[in-house]
């Protein structure tokens, strides 16, 4: 009986902490990404997007404007 609780606690555990590690994870890559217009223009790039100078510098700024946690 104890070992299925445990279990559970320890599933519940370790599915909360992945989630706050992956968020933390994430807004590191974005923050980096403000910095960095290659990382930017490599990942527009990926998602089939050839970004231009001033387009570039546009993302960079919504990207700055925006605020943590993604909501206004």
């Amino acid at each position: 009986m104890w070992t299925v609780i445990i279990s559970i606690v320890t599933l519940i555990v370790g599915a909360v902490g992945g989630f706050f590690a992956g968020v933390y994870y994430l807004r590191k890559q974005l923050e980096k990404m403000q910095n960095d217009p290659e990382m930017l223009k490599k990942m527009a790039k990926q998602m089939g997007y050839n970004m231009n100078n001033q387009q570039m510098q546009k993302a960079q700024q919504m990207m700055r404007n925006q605020k943590p946690g993604g909501r206004r």
